[in-house]
Order: C-alpha cells, then structure tokens, then sequence
C-alpha cells in the first residue's frame, strides 16, 4: 500500500511539474466600468470591476500579484519601486486561492483598507481604460486589455473564459465571479477543443480516473481479501472448539460407562460368591460334636 501510495505521488508531482501553468494562466477575464446596478462591495456602494479567471486545470494562489491602470508601468526603464507605487497589490487572503477555471472579482476606486477585494486602481468611465495584471515581481506583465468606452452595467468580457475574443456584453448577460456564456452554436465537443487544444487536460483527468480506480480495487481486494481471512480463521476455530467439545463428552461417556461395567461385575461376583456358599464350596458341615482325646504329655509319670 505504501508503495502505490508513493508511486501515485510521484506521479501528481510530475504531473503538476509538467502541466502547472501557475500564473501564466490567470487571465483578466471581464471587466464593468460604470456601475450603477451591478454588484456592491462589503459597504454596499457600486463601484467598477475587473474579474480574473484562472483557466489552468490546477490551483493557483494570485497574492502578491499586481493590479494597474496606470500605463506608465511600460516603461521598461521604470524602477522597481517606482512600478509599484503605480500599481494596487493583491492582498494576502484566503479569498486569493484560484481553485480550477476559478474567479475572483475585484472592486476598483477604492481603498483596500475596505477588505481584501478593494483595489486602489483608478477607472475613468469617460475614457477608455488600459488594464495590465502583473506577477508579484511588478515586472513581469501576465495580461492586459484595453476597455472602450462601455454604457452603464455593461461589460467588456472575453468570449468565453480565457479566449482571445472580446465582447461587449449587455447588462442582461454580465457574468461576473461565474464563466462566461457559451454561444449556443458551440457544441461541447467544440468547447473541449477550444479550451484544451493539446489534450493536457483531458489527458491528465483521464489518467487521474484510471489510477483512482485502480487505487479503489486494490483497496478493496485488500480488505476482502483481510476479511475472507477473518472469517476463514474464525470457521477453523469454531470446528476445533467443536471437536474439543465432543472428545470431552466422548471421554465423559467411556469413563461413566467403565465405572457401570465395574460396578456391575462387582455385582456379579458376590452374587457367585454367594451361590457357591450356599452351595457348601468353602466350609466342611459340622456335626457340632467335641471330641476330646487324650495325649501324653509326661506329665503323668511323675514319682510323687
């Protein structure tokens, strides 16, 4: 069992090492600009937002990452610090942990005293806005898209989750914190292609099946076979504690039988014993007549 379980962890680890994309897979997936009905913060104002979307068929934490609206950040001379002061950084919270094709939607104009969803990044809603999501280096750009100018409650929004494709969505279609509709023409079949064109995913999920399996019938063959054992073992001792028991009593038995079979000659023998008694075997018949008769002692001849 150990070594199954070594041998499947050996495997997850190769296969994360092989198909992790990490970072390189979240994705600014959507973003409102003017917001007047859509969602409210923890205060309850409406204020702009942008949703990152993790298209990776793995988890992936995005703290420390960074959020900006400031083109400025483009400059590849640009210090380090200076980067980052232009930028609004992902908190480190629980919320930040992108599970698989995970989303997280993010509130701009706002103070990120307000909670761990609040972004310093500025949107103006009269022009349109460049937004650049970078790694916790503040170098490396991940993505980034230009929003045009959008009409109340309506969104800029990939296609479908992490596609190419942009679309300006109407207020009744807004999909934030969720995927992104599919059209109706698109068959699942097509959807698969499009998200996994190299078949990482399916293979990986395929391979994770086959070997769960294969866990759960070892586990299984195991403990049936334990308790096949158990049963086994307590049927051989149930017949031996029967035998046991019949060699006691079988043994009871002869020992009650010898003692009547004794008892029983025992019987038998006074019973002839006494027959031949009667029968005059062991005494000669008295006459009841003493008979004295004389003998010399010397005694007799004496002088005197």
């Amino acid at each position: 069992m150990k070594k199954i379980g070594l041998i499947l962890g050996m495997f997850l680890l190769c296969t994360n090492m092989m198909f992790g994309q990490g970072a390189n897979n979240i994705r600014i997936n959507e973003v409102l600009t003017i917001n007047t009905e859509s969602l409210i913060d923890e205060y309850g104002r409406n204020k702009p937002w942008v949703e990152l979307a993790n298209v990776a068929f793995s988890s992936y934490n995005i703290r420390g990452m960074y959020i900006t609206t400031d083109r400025r950040v483009l400059d590849k001379n640009m210090s380090v610090p200076e980067r980052m002061k232009l930028m609004s950084q992902i908190p480190n919270d629980e919320k930040m942990k992108l599970g698989v094709k995970g989303h997280i939607v993010f509130f701009l104009n706002s103070n990120p005293a307000d909670g761990s969803v609040n972004l310093s990044a500025q949107v103006n809603e009269e022009k349109s806005t460049w937004i650049g999501l970078y790694n916790a280096n503040a170098v490396t750009l991940i993505d980034s898209v230009t929003v045009p100018v959008l009409a109340p409650n309506t969104s800029y929004a990939r296609h479908t989750d992490g596609s190419a494709k942009w679309v300006v969505k109407s207020e009744d279609a807004v999909t934030p914190a969720i995927s992104n509709y599919i059209t109706v023409d698109e068959t699942k079949v097509e959807r698969l292609k499009r998200e996994d064109p190299y078949g990482f995913g399916i293979t990986v999920l395929s391979m994770g099946i086959v070997f769960f399996c294969l866990a759960l019938l070892f586990i299984f063959f195991k403990l049936f076979g334990q308790f096949m054992f158990h049963v086994s073992k307590h049927k051989v001792e149930k017949e031996f504690e029967s035998e046991e028991a019949a060699g006691a009593s079988s043994a009871a038995n002869n020992s009650t039988k010898t003692d009547a079979e004794d008892e029983t000659d025992v019987i038998m023998a006074v019973i002839s014993m006494a027959l031949r008694e009667s029968a005059g075997g062991f005494h000669d018949t008295e006459s009841n007549i003493i008979t004295i008769r004389p003998k010399n002692t010397h005694w007799t001849n004496s002088k005197h």
